[in-house]
């Protein structure tokens, strides 16, 4: 397998990591699919949700793949009156990703990030490895210090 920018970054950081490759299957990119196919909880499988918010622009969650994001409390932590989600035409322009293979590592920018704070109740959680098909098992705390994310309740 190549490395991904994901990886390249997490190695030069410091930050150990669990690599997961699983079959993509087009027809279905749900995250809940993800966790099945690797075996994992799938509390324990994190998307990365991007937003836009009108005062301060785009920002990141990442959330257990089958929650949903709370609009008003994402909203209300990233200081803003509401946000909208990225359209999934704009992603890859935005970040550097596309559905279903989006980082919160690597990105474009860094973003401001949120991720869930159910995220501290495992030693590991699995995020995009930075492409359709793989995942890669971390530290919650590891990943927000480098990221710079807070933990945050952002689910409904």
């Amino acid at each position: 397998m190549t490395k991904t920018n994901v990886m390249r970054l997490l190695e030069a950081a410091g930050i150990e990591y669990e690599t997961l490759v699983y079959e993509v299957d087009e027809s279905d990119l749900s995250g809940a699919s993800v966790a099945k196919k690797t075996g994992k909880d799938k509390d324990t499988v994190f998307k990365t949700l991007v937003f836009h918010g009108e005062k301060n622009g785009y920002a990141v969650a990442c959330i257990p793949v089958c929650e949903e994001l709370d609009l008003k409390k994402a909203a209300k932590v990233f200081g803003e009156k509401k946000i909208e989600m990225l359209h999934v035409k704009d992603l890859l322009k935005v970040t550097g990703y596309i559905r279903g293979g989006c980082s919160p590592v690597g990105m474009k920018k860094q973003f401001p990030t949120v991720i869930d704070e159910t995220a501290q109740l495992w030693d590991r959680i699995f995020l995009s490895g930075g492409q359709r098909g793989l995942m890669l098992g971390v530290d919650p705390a590891e990943i927000a210090a480098y990221i710079g994310a807070s933990f945050e309740d952002v689910t409904v």
